[in-house]
Order: structure tokens, then C-alpha cells, then sequence
């Protein structure tokens, strides 16, 4: 079996997932298609002092699929019934009718990327040193500035700002702050 790739529409991904995991087993066609994947990764949100872990979408639109194609590198006539009727999807990445198989180093990177269980999930901060930001909540709202360190364990951005004429560190929470 191979691994392609399957557009799906967004936000529907799971629901796709599932869909066509209980058609499988329901049609008895473990032969032609395998596992059905969703990559995903736990992230580390901090709002306002308080941690929640959610899961994000590495690929989003995107179904990814175990399946054995036909000799003629086509899909199956019962496995493409079957996903066509299923809601949401789209179409096999690759020319009409014959689906493009995924490298080994494309699903490689995928399995690794995917949700690991025993990791600890990160936080996402998209900012860097020498970004300029502005400060969108809090008392020192609506001030710009530049970042000068980032601590990802906390969640926290050293930001220099001028007030009164004086280049000020603040620490501030990642989610008050903006790229201007």
C-alpha cells in the first residue's frame, strides 16, 4: 500500500476521517485501503495566566490515505465509489482519475510531524527577536515597540517600548501583542 493525499473541504477533515474509516469497515475493504490519517500537533495555549492544550492541524483540507492503487496506478472502482460519496471530499492529489503516490520522505516527515502522545506540547509564539509589535491589550495598550526576547516555557515576550521618551523592557504575554 501507498499514501496519497485527498482534498477535503476545511474543517472537515475529521469528520471525513471518520466517515470513510466506518465505510471501510462496514464494506469490508481493509485490502484496498489502510489507515486514514489526520496529522495533527498538541499546542500550549496562554491566555491570561491560564494553559489550555488544543490540537492543530499540520495539513489542513487535507485526508491523508493508506491504499492500494490498480495496476494502472488508478483507484479502485469500489474504494473510489466509496470516498466520492463520502461528504466533504474532494478529489485524489495527481491527474484525473490517477492519484499521485506520496515519497517515503514525504510520509516520513508526516508520521513524524504527527501527534506524539508522550510529548509535551509547545507553545506557538510567531514572533522573533527585532519584531516590531504592537501592544493590543493591557495597561500599556496601544504602544508599539520592538521584541527583545522570547521565553516559550512561559509564554512571555520581552518587549522594549518608549515612555516618557525612554526605551522600557515590559514582559508581556505572547496573545497581547500584534506584528504590525
Amino acid at each position: 500500500m501507498q499514501w496519497y493525499v485527498l482534498r477535503v473541504a476545511s474543517n472537515r477533515e475529521m469528520q471525513v476521517r471518520d466517515a470513510l474509516a466506518l465505510k471501510v469497515d462496514r464494506d469490508c475493504l481493509q485490502e484496498v485501503i489502510g489507515r486514514i490519517e489526520v496529522p495533527t500537533e498538541r499546542v500550549k495555549r496562554i491566555r491570561a495566566g491560564k494553559q489550555s492544550v488544543h490540537k492543530r492541524k499540520l495539513y489542513p483540507g487535507y485526508v491523508f490515505m493508506e491504499m492500494e492503487a490498480t495496476d494502472e496506478g488508478k483507484v479502485p472502482d469500489d474504494a473510489w465509489f466509496l470516498i466520492k460519496e463520502t461528504t466533504g471530499v474532494g478529489d485524489f492529489i495527481g491527474t484525473e482519475g490517477m492519484p499521485t503516490a506520496m515519497r517515503d520522505t514525504d510520509v516520513a516527515k508526516m508520521m513524524l510531524d504527527s501527534d506524539k502522545p508522550e510529548e509535551a506540547p509547545s507553545i506557538k509564539v510567531e514572533f522573533e527577536k527585532g519584531d516590531q509589535i504592537k501592544i493590543r491589550e493591557g495597561a500599556f495598550e496601544n504602544f508599539e515597540g520592538v521584541v527583545d526576547s522570547i521565553d516559550p516555557n512561559r509564554g512571555i515576550v520581552k518587549v522594549i517600548v518608549t515612555v516618557f521618551g525612554r526605551s522600557t523592557p515590559l514582559d508581556i504575554e505572547y496573545w497581547q501583542i500584534e506584528k504590525t
